[in-house]
């Protein structure tokens, strides 16, 4: 470690470039974010003050100003999110607030707010092109929406208000991180471990020999097991001790509900503390405040969406779960009428089994992580003729299973980068799977000379890692995110905008954002990418087709399930934001059972505290927008359909449209409306049809961007 570094050999001050991963650490942030925002107030102040309503003497300088804080600020985030520990939550939580009161300045500077007028009614208007314009509009917008007309005392509540939300939503995080990390399951005697899996053995023998078991193995044991994913999830499906599956349901849905780790006071803050602001800025929800600079025009189209697929969905549940109950009393087991939450995974993959003869884990051999990435990049080539190679060793990185490529166009020039970190770290990496921006492309200009910044982006799974010296066998599961989040990649890196606030995924609305990431998953089925990926780590032996049928049989399999889960989380976070009144007669809790009773089949169990360990709205960007993934979804299965529609055997057609899919959802990033951007691309408005009908559900009517129609 470096003692007290100063700010000239300091890594996080270096503003541009790729980060010096294997230079920093966590006793760089306070020193280094400390002297860089005191910087930035006397930029502010001085572009304040000679400040010209034009886009060379507003919108650039202003760009320069804030792309040294997010280059700054959005490494040490990276961080938290993937090598999380005790010094660097500290270094982070002592900075924060600093960060969050720098934003609230810039955003209500009322210099900057009145100049971004004088430039959208000025003569300079006029020349700007359609990107530039809507980076204006959205900069008004955003100012508005970050309290740039309060004034006073109400304009101090506001800021109060938006940092004690950044404080509640790091805590809520780490809380989820914690309790995750706290609770564990230490197997002894083969009869409780019987039905696992090989490679759920070899992961939890695995994972106690780093708990101090050193002499585990993964045919005598001992075996841990976690709530951490790839541990959790197999257990569940295939675990024949019920009374384990019981333990480990139960640890899981009551995460970060008691004691030090609870996240149920902060889930009523943070809604009160949300509710206060949309009143301060003059909307009667936060979900209002919210769909104010979404795609949905609002509430009423929202949930609309979500009830005409609430209604497609929720008989096709009920049906799901009474033909799983008929299949366990065929099997003679007492519980088959009384089917608890503990038994849906195991029965439903029992059924999956039988029905369609072939289990998860039988595939994992045949999607060695290699080869799922090279059928991956051969699909990104025939589809957008851009070519995907190792470039390991040009960037550092924060732990040496991160690996970076780089992206080159069809004249062999490269246009973009991004570092791929695939494998779960319980100890410090978050769960989930997500996409992030690390360098954003813009045309920039220095000493007279114009040069494209190339885009970089972070791709992060949470994926089995290699074990016992074979390499990562992915789940099918895994290898859809791994397609999913390389699709959120590819908006940001084939970006052809060149304002740094409307390239990539920037100033796209957020329940569009989810278009490109969904799109992807689709190809997961597509015959040529399936059986060109899909190759025996040992024999080099192709997927047998009557895997690929049964794979394509299995895929619609229980979808309505699948669907109702989303539209129950959708609806509870609607309803969370728009209707609920924190202080009344009802918890965030009883909101919940209440909106269960119509979007799940199986009520939730009293001790269950989903809601606490629920970071996509508590922690993350989706507050009164989780609703996002259907409505994307939408537009994603409706833009999958054009190339349905020319023949996914015909290369020549598939190619072009794959160039205008290119040219279109992934080149435009936020300089057009997304309404625009499908319209071109697909020459219509969405419809639900395409969606309901990959469900195996059923067929839908035209769905339009102002609700149903």
């Amino acid at each position: 470690m470096i003692a007290n570094p100063t700010v000239t050999e300091n890594p996080l001050r270096r503003g541009k470039g790729l980060p010096p991963f294997d230079q920093i650490e966590p006793n760089h942030i306070v020193p280094a974010m400390t002297q860089l925002l005191a910087e930035l107030e006397q930029e502010l102040a001085a572009l304040e003050e000679k400040i010209v309503p034009t886009w060379d003497g507003l919108v650039e300088p202003l760009e320069a100003l804030t792309e040294r804080l997010r280059w700054s600020w959005s490494i040490v985030s990276h961080l938290m999110g993937v090598k999380n520990s005790p010094e660097l939550r500290e270094a982070y939580e002592t900075v924060q607030p600093k960060v969050v009161q720098f934003i609230n300045t810039l955003n209500q500077s009322q210099p900057l707010y009145k100049a971004f007028k004088a430039l959208q009614d000025g003569d300079e208007w006029r020349s700007l092109d359609p990107a530039q314009k809507r980076i204006v509009a959205a900069a008004i917008r955003d100012a508005e929406l970050s309290g740039v007309g309060l004034e006073g005392e109400v304009r101090e509540r506001f800021n109060q208000i938006q940092m004690e939300l950044a404080e509640l939503s790091t805590k809520f995080s780490n809380h989820v991180l914690d309790a995750t990390k706290a609770f564990s399951m230490t197997l002894t005697s083969p009869d409780e471990v019987e039905g696992l899996p090989p490679s759920l053995k070899s992961l939890a023998a695995q994972a106690a020999r780093a708990a101090g078991e050193e002499k585990a193995t993964p045919e005598q044991g001992h075996w841990r097991i976690t709530l951490d994913y790839p541990s959790y999830i197999p257990f569940m499906q295939h675990s024949t001790r019920r009374d384990l599956r019981e333990k480990l349901y139960k640890a899981f849905v009551s995460r970060a509900s008691s004691g030090e780790l609870d996240n149920s006071p902060l889930i009523e803050r943070i809604l009160e503390l949300r509710q206060e602001k949309s009143k301060l800025l003059g909307f009667s929800s936060y979900a209002e405040l919210s769909l104010a600079s979404k795609m949905a025009p609002n509430v009423e189209a929202v949930e609309g969406l979500l009830e005409e697929l609430r209604g497609a969905s929720y008989d096709a549940a009920v049906k799901d779960l009474e033909a799983l109950k008929e299949f366990a009393s065929a099997k003679g087991v007492p519980e088959a009428n009384e089917l608890k939450h503990w038994d849906i995974s195991f029965w439903s993959e029992r059924q999956r089994e039988e029905k369609f003869a072939f289990s998860a884990e039988e595939l994992r051999p045949y999607f060695p992580l290699p080869q799922v990435l090279d059928g991956l990049f051969g699909l990104i080539k025939r589809l957008f003729g851009v070519t995907i190679t190792p470039a390991d060793g040009q960037a550092p990185v924060w732990h040496e299973d991160v690996r970076y490529f780089q992206v080159t166009d069809e004249t062999g020039s490269a246009i973009a980068f991004f570092y791929l970190d695939p494998y779960s770290r319980p100890a410090e990496k978050r769960g989930g799977a997500w996409m992030d921006d690390c360098v954003g492309r813009a045309k920039l200009t220095e000493a007279g000379t114009t040069t494209t910044r190339l885009p970089v982006a972070y791709l992060v799974c949470n994926q089995t890692p290699p074990i016992d010296g074979k390499p990562s066998l992915m789940t099918f599961g895994e290898v859809e995110t791994l397609f999913h989040e390389f699709g959120h990649g590819l908006q940001h890196m084939l970006t052809k905008v060149d304002y740094a606030s409307a390239a990539g995924i920037n100033n796209v609305e957020w329940d569009a954002v989810e278009l490109p990431s969904q799109f992807m998953e689709n190809w997961c089925y597509d015959r040529p990418t399936l059986m060109g990926m899909a190759k025996h780590y040992e024999t080099g032996e192709s997927l047998p087709e009557h895997y690929y049928q049964k794979l394509l049989a299995a895929r619609t399999y229980m979808s309505g399930s699948a669907m109702l889960r989303q539209l129950h989380f959708s609806l509870v976070d609607i309803e969370l934001h728009h209707r609920y009144q924190p202080g009344g007669k009802e918890s965030p809790s009883d909101v919940r059972h209440r909106i269960a009773k119509t979007t799940t089949v199986l009520q939730p169990l009293p001790e269950d505290s989903f809601l606490c360990a629920f970071s996509h709205i508590f922690a993350g960007g989706y507050a009164a927008g989780y609703y996002s993934y259907k409505w994307a979804e939408v537009l994603s299965a409706d833009a999958f359909a054009a190339f349905e529609e020319v023949g996914l055997e015909n290369e020549t057609a598939v190619a072009d449209t794959g160039k205008r899919y290119r040219d279109t959802v992934l080149a435009l990033g936020g300089g057009i409306p997304p309404m625009e951007v499908f319209k071109q691309f697909r020459g219509r408005e969405p419809s639900t049809e395409p969606l309901l009908r990959h469900s195996g559900l059923v067929r839908s009517e035209r769905f339009s961007a102002s609700g149903r129609s």
